[in-house]
């Protein structure tokens, strides 16, 4: 039971020294990085955007399916 405990330390401090070091390496470039859009801002409108054409093009018949299920709900009286 010892030795899979050694095991099971050496193995987590091994994965936590590799996590440190790649931490160090992209710190420096996450600093350096500034674009005229953030990353962040640029998923979310493309996001709001995928979104909003999804509704577009299916929005009529999501709102039928969602008045169906609520008149069978309805209806279970």
């Amino acid at each position: 039971m010892k030795t899979l405990e050694r095991a099971l330390t050496v193995y987590l401090l091994t994965i936590l020294h590799l996590l440190r070091r790649g931490w160090e390496r992209i710190l420096p470039r996450l600093k350096e990085d500034r674009g005229d859009v953030p990353g962040w801002v640029m998923i979310t409108l493309m996001s709001a955007l995928l979104v909003a054409a999804l509704l577009a093009v299916a929005g009529p018949r999501l709102q039928e399916l969602f008045n169906q299920a609520i008149d069978r709900v309805s209806n279970m009286n």
